[in-house]
């Protein structure tokens, strides 16, 4: 990593984590300039989908650390290690 990248990315590391996030965004979006209209498209009718069976109740939600403990195998907040 060149100097001046490393300087960037330390002097980052000391931001609140919501503007990491956005930043780690832009910088993601800034390496694919080209915009895919069947794809932007397809996605936003997924999203649509999604939220209508959300809104009809034929789905629910879960909080995220339900989620999170399913991802990770865990049960009942301990680990499976």
């Amino acid at each position: 990593m060149e100097p001046a990248a490393k300087q960037l990315y330390d002097t980052a590391l000391h931001l609140p984590e919501s503007e990491r996030a956005e930043l780690a965004a832009r910088l993601i979006e800034s390496l694919d300039s080209r915009i895919d209209d069947d794809l932007d498209a397809a996605w936003g009718a997924e999203i649509k989908r999604r939220l209508d069976e959300i809104d009809s109740g034929k789905v629910a939600t879960i909080p995220w650390s339900e989620a999170r403990r399913m991802i990770m195998g865990e049960q009942d907040g301990s680990s499976t290690d």
